[in-house]
């Protein structure tokens, strides 16, 4: 399935845990001008999964920046915290088709059979170190309080069409790129669906959620462009639209350094307290 097709729909998805900076800014702003230039629509998802790190204050300071720098947004918007329940669906399904496991490795059980890696193998992919799986053939039934969920990619790579494949517009990546069983399996491994003291994952819940709110662009950093083949992974598996993908550059420090939200001298609010206007940072990130 292709959201190719769809009415041109877009969004900006961040989460409230630290001040927005220039990046996000980019990200936005190209989202919302490409969403009003195909006369589409510009969609704001607050991913608040994580509850540990959310903070009301954080979701504010996003609307107030947002505002600031000219955008607008249907209301309501949609927060991940309120779809626990879709999230358990869609993992139901993918346990149905017996494609998950109840993980009860920790990080440091993890990195320590990574210490005697096959030789060639990758160590890490788009979900950070590659899992070694320790518990693969564990039942959902033995899945413990304490446990995450994980997807059996070889198993899930054979439910895979011939043809499955995603379309980048993306200034580095443009074209069409097919999913490759071997590379999903060496390269990605056991993805995590369900995190400790969550209701998912950010790979569950943002496929889900683009179904759901019918985005048929997804507009993101660079950075991200790897995770897309587990993103339309996920979409075959649960039957869900794949969007057009579009990659853009990153914004980054002096260093060369992509901005990260603990880098508050790059923060939005600081620009504005410092008297920049909405025009001063779309020069600053280019647009």
């Amino acid at each position: 399935m292709t959201g190719a097709g769809a009415p041109f729909t877009t969004r900006f998805a961040p989460s409230p845990t630290g001040p927005l900076h220039l990046g996000h800014a980019y990200s936005a702003l190209l989202a919302h001008d490409m969403a009003r230039a195909a006369g589409g629509r510009f969609l704001l998802r607050i991913e608040d999964i994580d509850r540990a790190r959310a903070r009301p204050q954080w979701e504010a300071q996003i609307f107030d920046d947002l505002g600031w720098l000219g955008l607008d947004w249907p209301r309501p918007v949609m927060r991940q915290s309120a779809r626990l329940p879709a999230y358990a669906e869609a993992l139901e399904r993918l346990t149905a088709m017996g494609l998950t496991y109840p993980c009860r490795c920790r990080r440091a059980d993890i990195e320590a059979a990574a210490r005697a890696p096959q030789e060639g193998a990758p160590q890490f992919g788009p979900d950070g170190r590659i899992y070694p799986g320790t518990c693969r053939g564990r039942p959902m039934a033995a899945r413990g309080e304490d446990d995450v969920i994980r997807l059996d990619m070889a198993r899930a790579v054979q439910l895979l069409p011939a043809d499955a494949a995603f379309t980048e517009t993306g200034p580095a990546h443009a074209g069409t790129h097919r999913l490759d069983p071997d590379r999903l399996v060496r390269a990605v491994g056991d993805i995590v669906l369900v995190r400790r003291g969550m209701g998912g994952s950010y790979h569950l819940a943002v496929v889900v959620d683009d179904a759901e709110q019918g985005i048929s662009h997804v507009i993101r950093g660079e950075d991200l462009f790897e995770a897309t083949r587990i993103h339309v992974l996920l979409q075959h598996l649960l039957g869900l639209p794949v969007p057009v993908w579009h990659h853009h550059r990153l914004i980054r420090d002096d260093a060369g350094r992509r901005l990260a939200k603990r880098d508050d001298a790059r923060a939005i609010a600081r620009y504005r307290a410092d008297g920049l206007s909405p025009a001063d940072i779309r020069a600053l990130v280019g647009l």
